[in-house]
């Protein structure tokens, strides 16, 4: 009995060793004929162009993929991805449910709620991906905004919202909104930011209201006309305010974090603003920035959140999408994109996977951001009273 129960055990085992091996070999032979696919593809990449750092990132990584897997790797700048997601809609809405324009987008928080409630992403693809075992699964990856991702977008990086000062200028910066309004009261046309909804000036107002509020409730719940003005209203009452003793009157605002970079170093302002903690490393390295500069959070800690890469459901080149999206994961790019004098982007690999300064990069304490609803009212909000 004992040896038919032992034979019988064995005999379970090799079967399911033989699924295991079955399946890998599968998932392998099903990857191969992805990379065969992309050979020869271009693939169209919708990203933010506001960063010379992440531009040259972009133009090694299209270097790379070209020589490796024989991909065309073409960078989109745009302004805003809202404009992405405008023109997926359009072909959505004209049935151009193959061979549309954009291949990849860089996304996440508004965006990606939306290009996902109207269902324009390829997908789930992200756990079919070989350099996937990588990625660093204690992040939040299966969340963006309080969004569920479900493997339509694979994690790329972590942001968080920091401030930059020259410590030779500025010894002592604000700690919080209401010192930085005490400071622009006291030296007035020093302080500023980028103007929404430019995504850099977007953050900057959610990360002003949740201190105002002390992170209310609500803030993490879809808006609703009941609360967004009573929860907002010490927003547009701090605002009014610094806009009176910001930089040239708050009837003019930076473009976005690389202005606002450009005027701190040329004197103008006191406070650039940035997405990325090691930013500055790099703007140094570049001749942006002086040695003295150096990126800080507020003592409540700095809004964060992990910025994401997604393939539209009409893709041209969509096995060219899934291969570049998989080399940016790599810790060959990884490793590149964050180290300090290139980009310094926090990887959303585990760091034993990394080499150089990217293993070390720089966070802060994180705050969570508000529920996606929220960043189109205040934007619209926003512009309804100084856009103007």
């Amino acid at each position: 009995m004992n040896k038919i129960v032992s034979t019988l055990g064995i005999m379970a085992t090799v079967a399911y060793s033989a699924t295991i091996y079955a399946d890998e070999a599968t998932s392998t032979d099903s990857w191969n004929q992805i990379e065969q696919q992309a050979e020869g593809e271009t693939v169209y990449f919708h990203a933010w162009g506001g960063s010379q750092e992440i531009n040259r990132y972009l133009q090694w990584a299209g270097k790379k993929l070209q020589s490796d897997y024989g991909v065309t790797l073409k960078h989109v700048k745009v302004t805003d991805i809202a404009e992405t997601t405008t023109r997926l809609l359009a072909e959505k809405a004209a049935g151009k449910n193959s061979e549309g324009s954009v291949d990849i987008v860089w996304i996440n928080g508004e965006n990606f709620r939306s290009m996902k409630d109207n269902a324009l992403l390829f997908g789930p693809f992200t756990e079919s991906l070989p350099n996937w075992q990588y990625v660093d699964k204690s992040l939040p990856i299966d969340v963006d905004f309080s969004e569920p991702t479900e493997g339509l977008e694979a994690p790329w990086g972590v942001g968080q919202l920091v401030f930059i000062h020259d410590q030779e200028t500025l010894h002592n910066p604000p700690q919080s909104f209401s010192e930085m309004l005490s400071y622009a009261q006291a030296f007035p046309n020093r302080l500023s930011y980028p103007r929404p909804p430019e995504f850099h000036g977007t953050s900057f107002i959610k990360s002003l209201l949740i201190e105002l509020t002390n992170n209310n409730p609500a803030l993490a719940q879809p808006v609703s006309e009941d609360n967004f003005q009573a929860v907002t209203a010490p927003l547009w009452a701090y605002l009014d305010k610094f806009h009176k003793v910001a930089w040239r009157g708050g009837k003019q605002f930076p473009a976005g974090t690389s202005e606002s970079i450009q005027l701190l170093d040329d004197g103008q302002l006191d406070l650039a603003i940035t997405f990325n903690p090691n930013s500055v490393y790099s703007a140094q390295a570049s001749g942006r920035l002086a040695e003295t500069t150096k990126a800080y959070a507020l003592e409540s800690g700095a809004l964060s959140n992990i910025h994401f890469l997604a393939i539209p459901w009409n893709a041209n080149a969509s096995a060219g999408a899934q291969v570049t999206i998989n080399f940016l994961l790599s810790p060959e790019a990884q490793s590149r994109k964050g180290d300090l004098n290139v980009w310094g982007d926090p990887s959303v690999l585990s760091s034993k996977y990394l080499t150089g300064s990217a293993k070390n990069t720089q966070q802060f304490k994180s705050v969570d951001e508000p529920h996606p609803s929220w960043q189109n009212a205040l934007e619209k909000e926003w512009l309804k009273r100084y856009g103007n």
